[in-house]
């Protein structure tokens, strides 16, 4: 009895999720208001990071900037002054040490989890990439690293409706290559299809999905297609 409860239940849940998000790409959703949150971004020396933090600066809340480029850090807190944020720390931190992580602050998944669980109010947001979505001929273990990054992103999201956190949300970012430092010389096969993306353009993406709580972004738009073939 408990089984076929269980799978009713299941079909249910699924036809309800698929409803609402049909809803949700066919009604505009209303943007939170995030003034007087704290936004802390990593890699907010260059890139994406740095464009994260100007589009924010307008948004009226705190942020917190963490690179290990220190010279990067002080020319983007100077930006993001210029463009009106009032509230900006930044500080040295090389997130792949854990120990240099928790002294700089009480912060990443692990550090941040429980005070935003308490609370019941955050958002965590990933940015991962494509290859966390399809696998790339020659590319097997960066493939690996970014399936581990969605795949992890999920589950604490997953960890977070089973709790009862509704209010801590999640957004998984999964663009194609970016014409940045970190691509450069890269090509595409589907200029139309498959375009390099500019920062820009992806760094507004995100935060724009922040806003509307948006779990999954990813660009371009016809990966959603892809992975709608792929399954």
């Amino acid at each position: 009895m408990n089984f076929l409860l269980e799978t009713l239940r299941l079909i249910v849940l699924t036809i309800y999720y698929h409803i609402e998000a049909f809803i949700k790409v066919i009604v505009p959703q209303r943007k939170k208001d995030v003034s007087g949150e704290i936004v802390l971004i990593t890699g907010a020396g260059s890139g994406i990071g740095r464009l994260m933090a100007l589009e924010f600066a307008l948004l009226d809340v705190s942020l917190v900037l963490w690179d290990i480029n220190v010279d990067g850090l002080k020319e983007t807190a100077k930006q993001v002054k210029e463009k009106g944020a009032s509230r900006v720390h930044y500080y040295h931190c090389d997130c792949s040490d854990r120990e240099v992580v928790y002294r700089v602050a009480d912060q990443t998944y692990k550090a941040f989890l429980p005070a935003m669980t308490d609370k019941n109010h955050g958002h965590l947001v990933s940015v991962a990439s494509s290859a966390g979505l399809i696998g790339v001929n020659g590319l097997a273990d960066y493939c690996a690293s970014k399936f581990a990054a969605v795949g992890f992103a999920e589950s604490v999201a997953l960890e977070m409706i089973a709790a009862g956190k509704e209010g801590i949300k999640t957004t998984i970012v999964c663009p194609y290559f970016i014409n940045t430092g970190m691509f450069a010389g890269c090509g595409t096969k589907w200029p139309r299809l498959m375009p390099i993306l500019e920062p820009d353009y992806v760094a507004k993406r995100i935060v724009n999905a922040i806003l509307k709580d948006q779990v999954y972004v990813l660009l371009p738009r016809s990966l959603y297609f892809l992975m709608a073939l792929k399954g």
